[in-house]
C-alpha cells in the first residue's frame, strides 16, 4: 500500500492541473467547485466557478441574494437544483454555525446537497480529513485496479468500492491522496481509453495485467431516449415580452420560460401551440412567423422546442396562471437578467437577434 501511495502521490505533485479552486484551502470555494463539477465539465465549470466567487466572494453574500440571480448566474449549467441547494446550504451555515464552513463531517454531509462523496471532497480537501471520496473517476480506477467484473452502478458494489478506497487512503495525507485518484481517473485512466503506459499506478492494476482496463468499468444498460417535440409562443404587450415562472413542482422549478408545451401525436407545432397557450394563460392565440428550432438535452430526454412569434386574438394582460406560479411582461433589455432553461435561453438569444422583433413590439403581425 505504501509503495502504491508514493507512486500516486509523487505523480500527482509533478502533474497535477492548475484549477482555481486548488489555489486555496477555503472550504467555500472547496464545496463551491465541487457543486458546480457534478454533473459539469472541469473546463466549463473553471469560467462559472470565477464568475460566481466575482458576485458571491463568500457565504454570508450567497445567503443574501435573491434566488431569480444565483439561478441566472447558473444559467448554462443545468440541473439547477445545484444552485438552490448552494443558497440553502448558505443559509444554514450562517444560521447553525454562525457563518463559518463546518469543519465535522457530518456537519457537511448534513448540508443540502451535500452527498457521501462530495463531503468526503470537501472535508478531505479543506480540512485533509482522513475520509475517502469517491467520485466517478474514483470507481472507474478501482474497477480497473481490481479487474472487477461487475457493474460499478450497482449500490452493492460501490459500497465495495469505497471500502477499497477507505483501506488504501493515506490517513496522513487525504487532501493530495484523494485529488490524486480524481486526477487520474480524469487525465490517465480515462473512460474510453486508459493510457496505462503513462500510469503510474500500473505495477498495481489487474485490469492491465489481464488485459481488461479498455472494457472497464462496467455499468447497467443506459435508459432509452425519449425524444420530446414542444411549442411555445412568444407575446407582447406594449413593447414588452411575456414570460412565465415554472410551478415549484415542474421540472426546472423556479426557472421563466415562454408559455407553450409538448405536442401531441399528430398536432403540427402551431396547433400544439394554440392549444397550449390557450390551456396555460387562457389566451386565445394565433401563430406569427417561426422563430427558430433549437435543442436540448435532459438526463435521458432530446428536446426539440419550436418557438413563434405569436398574436393574441383578447387583451395579452388578461392571462391567466393555470400552470405557472408567476409571471410578468419585460422589456428586451430586462429578459436578460431571467434564467431560462437551456433550450429556452437558446431562444431568447434569437428572439433578442429576430430582424423583426421592433415590428413585432410595436404590435405588428410578423411572418
Amino acid at each position: 500500500m505504501s509503495a502504491f501511495r508514493r507512486a500516486l502521490l509523487g505523480w500527482f505533485a509533478a502533474s497535477a492541473r492548475d484549477l482555481p479552486w486548488r489555489r486555496t484551502l477555503d472550504p467555500y470555494h472547496v464545496w463551491l467547485s465541487e457543486i458546480m463539477l457534478q454533473q459539469t465539465q472541469m473546463d466549463r465549470a473553471v469560467g462559472y466557478f470565477e464568475r460566481f466567487l466575482a458576485r458571491f466572494p463568500d457565504i454570508a453574500s450567497l445567503d443574501a441574494a435573491h434566488e431569480d440571480e444565483v439561478l441566472k448566474l447558473w444559467e448554462g449549467l443545468g440541473y439547477y437544483s445545484r444552485a438552490k441547494n448552494l443558497r440553502k446550504a448558505a443559509r444554514l451555515v450562517m444560521q447553525a454555525h454562525g457563518g463559518a464552513f463546518p469543519r465535522a463531517h457530518a456537519d457537511i454531509r448534513a448540508l443540502p446537497g451535500v452527498g457521501p462523496y462530495t463531503a468526503g471532497a470537501i472535508a478531505s480537501v479543506a480540512y485533509n480529513a482522513p475520509v475517502p471520496a469517491v467520485d466517478a473517476n474514483v470507481l472507474r480506477v478501482f474497477a480497473r485496479l481490481l479487474d472487477l467484473a461487475e457493474p460499478v452502478d450497482s449500490p452493492a458494489v460501490r459500497r465495495r468500492l469505497e471500502t477499497a478506497a477507505e483501506e488504501l487512503l493515506d490517513r496522513d495525507d487525504a487532501r493530495n491522496f484523494n485529488q490524486a485518484l480524481m486526477e487520474l481517473g480524469a487525465l490517465v485512466c480515462a473512460p474510453r481509453k486508459p493510457d496505462c503506459p503513462a500510469c503510474p499506478v500500473a505495477p498495481f492494476c489487474l485490469g492491465r495485467e489481464r488485459g481488461t482496463a479498455g472494457q472497464l468499468p462496467l455499468t447497467k444498460p443506459a435508459p432509452e431516449i425519449i425524444r420530446i417535440h414542444m411549442a411555445c409562443g412568444v407575446l407582447a404587450s406594449r413593447g414588452r415580452l411575456f414570460i412565465q415562472k415554472r410551478r415549484k413542482t415542474d421540472v426546472w422549478p423556479g426557472l421563466w420560460e415562454f408559455p407553450g408545451g409538448v405536442m401531441e401525436e399528430g398536432e403540427s407545432p402551431e396547433q400544439a401551440l394554440v392549444r397550449e397557450l390557450r390551456e396555460e394563460t387562457g389566451l386565445p392565440v394565433t401563430p406569427g412567423g417561426k422563430i427558430a428550432v433549437v435543442r436540448s438535452s435532459y438526463t435521458r430526454y432530446r428536446i426539440t422546442l419550436h418557438g413563434y412569434f405569436c398574436r393574441a386574438e383578447a387583451d395579452p394582460e388578461a392571462y391567466r396562471l393555470n400552470e405557472a406560479d408567476e409571471a410578468r411582461f419585460v422589456t428586451p433589455e430586462e429578459i436578460r437578467r431571467f434564467a431560462f432553461p437551456s433550450g429556452h435561453a437558446r431562444l431568447v438569444a434569437k428572439v433578442l437577434t429576430d430582424l423583426r422583433l421592433p415590428a413585432f413590439l410595436s404590435g405588428h403581425a410578423v411572418l
